[in-house]
């Protein structure tokens, strides 16, 4: 077992921790891949070769220290490649790792009997396709002719589900560094039906994330907003931002425009995550200009509020909604 699949037990708050943890992990191995919001897989070749200790022990020690330095417990899969670990992350369970065996008998065995869904990447349709043709393991994917896979599922899914469920693993851990983005989190006291109490969440978490962008000279690329509800499901957009930006009320606009996408009606709200994702350095991103006057006037006075947050606190100025 050479790649690690952690995932970390935050608390309801805790998703801002995670940069932390993930600092944890490179000091074991350069190749840590963040998968947010609460995961991570950190290929551990080279590591294991350094400490002398295989993949499962390393895993003891990361849990351990996870739970020292942060109090944040894992739980924790291992195999010979990403796909692998996250197919063991499933039976695993707090300090005790599940790993997949190394040679192919193994691996076969360890297959068999999963649904199909185990797999990354087989979403409900794939799979409701699947069952009703009696395909519903792992097992039987990987008996079943690559040809009757291909008409169920199409050509290029039917040769890459097949390699999946016979354990062939193509995929690599591709790192990314901590500081590739930023998160934060507004949970409710009670679960919220308000949609107007919703919005003022993304707001105060939109303006949050703008203000650490500055302070940092960074600005993102993307944004991803999490919906947690009541009955501990969760839903994710992601959206690509026109240009890339630390403006606070660019990351409101879309924060506000996922929210709406969803249509949420009567939904009760735990918790609303939102992150900013592939950052890079204010000085090398690219602007459209624009002759806006307006927009020249709210980026002048974004700067004077953060000096004065800088200076007096960060709630030193607030948006108007959220001083109410």
């Amino acid at each position: 077992m050479t790649i690690l699949c952690v995932r970390f037990q935050l608390p309801p708050d805790g998703e801002a921790t995670l940069p932390g943890l993930l600092g944890l992990l490179e000091e074991f191995t350069p190749v840590v891949e963040a998968l947010p919001p609460d995961g991570a897989l950190a290929d551990l070749r080279g590591a294991e070769r350094y400490f002398g200790r295989d993949a499962v022990e390393l895993a003891a020690v990361i849990r351990v220290r996870a739970l020292a330095l942060h109090g944040v417990d894992c739980v924790i899969g291992a195999g010979p490649g990403p796909m692998l670990a996250r197919v063991a992350l499933r039976d695993a369970r707090p300090g005790v790792t599940c790993a997949v065996p190394e040679h192919p008998d193994g691996i076969a065995e360890f297959l068999a009997d999963r649904p199909v869904t185990v797999l990354p990447g087989v979403g409900t349709a794939t799979a409701r396709t699947l069952c009703d043709y009696g395909l519903d393991t792992l097992g039987r994917v990987a008996a079943a002719p690559l040809s009757t896979l291909q008409r169920l599922i199409g050509a290029k899914a039917a040769r890459e589900l097949h390699e999946k469920a016979n354990g062939i693993d193509r995929g690599r851990v591709v790192p990314n560094a901590v500081s590739r983005f930023l998160a934060t989190e507004r949970p409710f006291v009670r679960d919220e039906l308000s949609p107007d109490r919703h919005r003022r969440a993304l707001l105060s978490a939109a303006e949050e994330l703008g203000s650490r962008l500055r302070a940092l000279d960074k600005v993102c690329g993307t944004l991803t907003l999490t919906v947690r509800y009541a009955d501990r499901t969760a839903t994710t957009r992601t959206r690509t931002l026109k240009e890339p930006t630390a403006h606070s009320p660019a990351l409101t606009r879309t924060a506000y425009d996922m929210y709406e996408s969803l249509g949420l009606q009567r939904a009760r709200v735990r918790a609303f995550v939102l992150r900013a994702e592939g950052l890079s350095p204010a000085e090398q991103a690219s602007y459209q200009l624009v002759f806006d006057p307006v927009d020249e006037k709210v980026r002048r006075v974004e700067e004077v509020a953060d000096r004065v947050r800088a200076k007096f606190g960060p709630h030193a100025v607030l948006p108007g909604a959220l001083a109410a």
